[in-house]
């Protein structure tokens, strides 16, 4: 088997795993958690904030951590965590260690990512490597895909599920000490900070409120169809298929900006983004538009994911892991935040108000993409969305 097929395969596992298991899958068993351990919203929106702060966590120390031991070792550890914080999920008693288990499962995503991107540098073709990275990106929403139907399969057993991704993660953990190169990142250039002016922090508060207005569907999808609609585990688990369906056509993202430009993108998905939450969790808008809510926001995602690779490298294009870094940190950082308020406003004002909200977040995020316009633009940008794995 060629190198790109290796490790194209054992990447697409592992982020199919970290990021559609360990990390999104929380928001599909949220209902069925709720009901068995007594969370309420608001508990509930904190329990899942910890899965997007362990990812802001292990993203800082995760690129340290490829320089010092290599793709192979820190790959192998990402899928280890994933495992040991699914397998707490599975066996958590109460609300502290299921926290606890969340935001261990939640740090997986943050060590996984730049391992991945290391190994193909070293070890495959350049002309192979977009295609590479490509399919390695796939892997978000197909792992949001498939757990649809693995909670219908096993039919409201939320420990039986999280043990199977478990045993499926450290799996992984054995396919990437076996497959993956032992390379290192590029040797890190000394420096100081980014420069922190007008155009670097329309992009910080872009990433942030879009991940906030994420958490309305990645953390209480499943609730609001559930409460809103009385829906059983099966639609629950359609929805959550619909999203991760959706979400693999957001790889066209590059080739979305190259032809309409990176601000009608920004604001077009954002708008779809916050269609989408208004209409899975409103009342007002017919029962029948949820699932395809669900598709809506699973492409306009992972769209957005790409923009915002694609607008930090141009910010800063000769320390584009830099911009990276940034970008998705701060989208989990808004995931962070934006959890908890969702569950305070769904438990105090209910689901109208809080998708109201959550949708007026997604279009304020939009205004911020003009300052795009001052950054350079002379890199190419079709591929540049699929290179990194996003939150």
């Amino acid at each position: 088997m060629s190198p790109a097929l290796r490790i194209g395969a054992v990447g697409f596992g592992l982020i199919a795993v970290c990021y559609g298991l360990a990390r999104f899958a929380f928001g599909l068993f949220l209902p069925q958690i709720d009901a068995d351990l007594g969370l309420g919203s608001s508990v509930a929106g904190i329990v899942s904030g910890g899965s997007f702060a362990g990812y802001c966590v292990a993203i800082l120390v995760s690129a340290a951590l490829t320089q010092r031991f290599g793709a192979r070792a820190v790959a192998t550890l990402a899928a280890l965590v994933a495992g040991i914080g699914m397998a707490g999920i599975a066996l958590a008693p109460n609300p502290i260690l299921l926290a606890v288990s969340v935001l261990v499962a939640g740090a997986s995503t943050g060590l996984a990512s730049p391992p991945m991107a290391a190994a193909v540098v070293a070890a495959v073709h350049k002309d192979r490597q977009d295609a590479t990275n490509t399919t390695i990106n796939a892997g978000t929403s197909m792992g949001v895909a498939v757990s649809g139907p693995i909670a219908f399969a096993m039919a409201g057993q939320w420990r039986l599920a999280f043990g199977a991704f478990a045993v499926l993660a450290f799996a992984l953990a054995v396919a990437a000490a076996r497959h993956l190169p032992q390379a290192r990142g590029q040797r890190r250039v000394p420096g100081t900070l980014p420069r922190f002016d007008s155009a670097m922090l329309h992009l910080v508060a872009a990433t942030f409120l879009t991940g906030a207005a994420s958490t309305a569907l990645w953390s209480f999808g499943s609730q609001l169809v559930a409460q809103r609609l009385a829906w059983e585990t099966a639609a629950s688990a359609a929805l959550w298929s619909a999203i991760g369906a959706g979400g693999i056509a957001g790889a066209m993202a590059g080739k979305l900006v190259a032809r309409f430009g990176l601000e009608h993108v920004h604001t077009t998905f954002l708008a779809v983004m916050a269609l989408s939450i208004f209409a899975v969790g409103s009342e007002w808008v017919p029962a029948s538009a949820a699932l395809a809510g669900g598709s809506l926001f699973g492409g306009a995602y992972v769209t957005l994911t790409g923009v915002y690779l694609i607008w930090s490298v141009r910010l800063l294009p000769d320390r584009p892991a830099t911009g990276l870094t940034i970008a998705f940190l701060m989208l989990a950082v808004g995931q962070t935040a934006g959890a908890p308020l969702f569950g305070w406003l769904l438990a105090e004002l209910g689901s109208n108000a809080a998708s109201a909200v959550f949708a007026g977040i997604a279009i304020v995020a939009g205004s911020f993409g003009k300052f795009h316009r001052l950054l350079p633009t002379t890199r190419k940008t079709e591929d540049v969305s699929c290179t990194v794995a996003g939150p």
